[in-house]
Formats: C-alpha cells, structure tokens, sequence
C-alpha cells in the first residue's frame, strides 16, 4: 500500500506546485520538477526511488513523447530538416570539445574526457516538450526543429559512445551498432506507413470499450521497447510512433484520450521522479565542481544549439529558445552516466556530481524557454498545468 499512499501525494503536490509555478508566472514543470526534489529523500523523504515508481515514470515520459508525436505538423517536420540538422550537430559539437578540454583539466585521462564531453553533449528534450505545450509553441517552427534535433542528437551521441566504448576496450561491436540503428529507423518509417493505418482500421470497429485507443497504446509500447532494445531510445521510438499516428484520420479521438491517461497520472509521475532522484549528501565538499560543471553544460549546449539555429535562419531570440529546449540533459545524460560508472570512465564521487549537475539543467531549461519565446510582442497566458 505504500506505492499508493505515495502515488496520492505525487499526484497532489505535482498539480498544487504546478499550480502555483504558473501564477508566479513560470512554467508548470518547474514546480513539478521542485516538488520532486522536497518530497523526496533530499528534504522530506515522503516519497522514495523504487523499481515501480521508476518504472510508472518510464511510462510517463513514453506517453508524453508520444503525445509530442500525435501534436507535431509532418509537412513542417520535412521542412524544418536542415534547420534539426543543424541544431543538433552544432549542439553536440560545442559541449563535446569544452567538455573534453575541461576533463583534460581535471586530470582526467583522454578517453575519460571525452566520455565527459560525449555526456554533456547529451539531450533529453522530455521537460523541453511539456514547457513547449505551456507556451503554445509545440507546433511552431521553433517546436519542431527542437523535436528533430532532439531525434539527431540522439542518435549522434549512442553511435560516438559506442565508438567511444570500443576504444576503451569494451565489448561493443560498432558497425552492429549502426546496423541497428539503420534498421529501427528504415523499419519504423515502414511500419509507419503501411502497418500503423492497417492496425488502427482494423481495431476501430472492435465491439470492446476504447479499442482504437488501445490498438494507439500498442503501437506506442512497440516501438518504445524496439527502439530501445536497439539502442535508440524509448522516448524517440514513441515520438515517431506518434508521429505516424499524427497522418491518420484517428489522430484527435486518439490524442484527446491518451493525453487525458497521460496527464492523469504517468506524467505527473514522471516530473516528480526527477526530483525525488536529487540526493546531497557530500555537496559542500565538492560545490565549487559542480558550479563549474552546471555552468559549463549550460553554456555550452545553448550557445551550441543557438548558433545552429542562426545557420538555419531564425532569429537570434528564437535560437537562444531554441538552445534553451536543448539544455536539459535529462534521462539521457542519467543513463550515459550509469553506464560510465559501470565501465569505471568515472567514478562513484564524479558520478553523484554529475547526477547533481544534471538535475540543474534539467531544473533551469523551462524557465529559460519561458525567458526567450515570450518576447514582448508574443506575450501569452499560459496554458493551464496539465
């Protein structure tokens, strides 16, 4: 009962905090995002880290890309090719090389510093999609660059990690690694094509209660699991799942519902989890670190991002907001990491440093969106917290 008792009072503080985020006129997902870090073991241990909870998370941030997917313009996607193409190399490019200069400074060997630029260069564009529903902007220009920069960044960066693993000696076969990755890719847009409008026809005129939504939340699962079995990532393969729902004649009565099991609960889990992972045990020790660190990774992905996005033609302010949507490192940068510690790249000490830096860019990417999209001729109430 404990999981329920815990699951009561993230869904109470999340939506309160949310609440309260957005009439001191800040995105929702801040308060969110907080609420975690207060309830959780840091200050008031309410709630703990656990293998359900955990797991009740992965499918909040599966659903919410997967809603980012239903919501995202293909016509505009084709468009905004090059300008994703951009922002994703050049947001990859500036942390990866300061990142490696400041591992080589901290005495770090030459793989190990390039393990930790290859994790700032990361990019975890979960908490950049909720902020972009808040500010009207998942549909815009700006919104979809973000998403397909997010798509290239993480592809980019699990090809040079592998590249990186085979260099330190680990297991990993490179040219398997790309093989996969070619074939998630050239199979989803497939079975996007032909298979996901087959399946929804064939499920709609079921005599079962929300048939078509189930047959949604199926497809969705799929191609998150096979996405991540081969190494891409859930969350990309759920936002192409909802991409290629987004063509279909069900893409409404599907987003409508969906958004509506999302938001209820998984979601809200999800935010707050973030949070409830922050731990500060050792933080004084090692505070000087961890404001260089946080600085650095911020710095340098906006400024990276923000130039590819001036390549691509937009505006100075709508590449700054779109260097800010790239900041947060999110799960991304959390599962790099882990695998870091694992293969002894960094240790224990320099692990919970970087959890801690990681949770910063994950806290400070919406309320920099909300600083550069909402200029003064484009000033709008924010949508009401999910």
């Amino acid at each position: 009962m404990e999981l329920i008792f815990e699951l009561a009072i993230i869904l109470l503080a999340s939506k309160l905090a949310g609440d309260i985020s957005v009439k001191l006129g800040q995105p929702s997902v801040l308060g969110k995002l907080l609420i975690g870090i207060v309830l959780g073991p840091a200050v008031l241990g309410l709630v703990s880290e656990t293998k359900t909870l955990e797991e009740i998370s992965q499918i909040g941030v599966i659903l919410l890309m997967f809603i980012a997917g239903l919501e995202t313009d293909v016509n505009e996607f084709k468009r905004s090719g090059k300008a994703s193409a951009l922002v994703g190399v050049s947001g990859i490019v500036v942390p990866l090389f300061v990142g490696y200069i400041a591992g080589i400074i901290m005495n770090m060997t030459n793989i190990e510093a390039m393990f930790l630029g290859l994790l700032l260069s990361a990019t975890s564009v979960s908490i950049s999609v909720q902020a972009l529903k808040e500010l009207n902007k998942m549909q815009s220009k700006e919104g979809i660059t973000i998403l397909g920069a997010a798509v290239i960044d993480d592809v980019l960066v699990i090809i040079a990690l592998a590249f990186l693993m085979s260099m330190a000696g680990g297991d990993v076969n490179l040219s398997m690694v790309i093989i996969k990755k070619v074939l998630f890719f050239g199979g989803s847009f497939l079975v996007a094509w032909k298979i996901v409008p087959w399946v929804l026809k064939k499920f709609a005129p079921l005599k079962v209660t929300e048939s078509l939504i189930s047959a949604a939340l199926i497809i969705c699962f799929l191609y998150a699991y096979v996405a991540e079995i081969t190494g891409v990532a859930a969350i990309i393969g759920a936002y192409i799942a909802g991409v290629a729902i987004s063509v279909t004649d069900y893409k409404h009565e599907i987003f409508e519902k969906v958004e509506t099991i999302g938001y209820s609960i998984f979601v809200p889990v999800f935010f707050t989890s973030i949070g409830v992972k922050a731990s500060f045990d050792g933080i004084t020790q090692h505070i000087g670190l961890i404001i260089g660190l946080s600085v650095l990774a911020i710095l340098t992905k906006l400024v990276g991002a923000a130039v590819g996005a001036r390549m691509a033609k937009f505006p100075w302010r709508s590449s700054l907001g779109i260097g800010a949507a790239m900041v947060s490192r999110g799960e991304v940068a959390l599962i790099i990491a882990t695998i870091g510690l694992e293969t002894k790249l960094i240790n224990q000490e320099l692990f919970a440093i970087l959890v801690i830096v990681v949770l910063i860019t994950t806290i400070v990417t919406p309320p920099m969106m909300k600083y550069f999209f909402n200029t003064r001729s484009d000033v709008r109430e924010m949508k009401p917290s999910a």
